[in-house]
């Protein structure tokens, strides 16, 4: 995973500090940060760091104590395949589903466009937990997307 080495990266390819700040990540590799992922697994995201689309993870605070206990063994035999991440508070949406309108989770992608200059795209990909009360927002473990355009400056 290349996330928690990032304000690294720009400090020393651009010689300037980050303007937004990283989500605080533990890389399970280094001895501190795995004792402090194995005492507060209920309370983490723990993500492979080879893994995509919300598959090899665990989100503790939606996790059974068993399902957290197997997910220990795993990081414990392998810890240098993963990070852990405290549970972020996602927004909600109202979002049209089965039973009507409801609220869901969502995250927003922004993106950027580079080439003789850089500019910020008015809008991105608002991505959307479909199942009630999930934090999972990836297409493949059954999330949606939404537009998301900004109208006025």
């Amino acid at each position: 995973s290349i996330y928690p080495y990032v304000p690294k990266m720009i400090e020393f390819y651009l010689g300037e500090k980050p303007i937004l700040q990283n989500v605080p990540t533990h890389i399970c590799r280094e001895p501190d940060d795995l004792k402090y992922t194995l005492d507060n697994l209920a309370h983490l995201v723990v993500k492979e760091v080879h893994g995509a689309g919300g598959y090899g993870m665990l989100v503790g605070p939606a996790a059974t104590q068993a399902e957290i206990e197997d997910f220990r063994k795993v990081l414990l035999a392998h810890p240098g395949n993963y990070i852990a991440q405290p549970t972020l508070s996602l927004s909600t949406c109202p979002t049209y589903v089965e039973s009507g309108v409801a609220p869901r989770h969502i995250d927003l992608r922004p993106f950027v466009l580079s080439g003789q200059d850089v500019q910020m795209v008015p809008g991105g990909l608002t991505r959307v937990a479909l199942k009630e009360g999930s934090l999972v927002v990836n297409s493949s473990q059954g999330g949606g997307t939404k537009d998301t355009w900004v109208l006025e400056e």
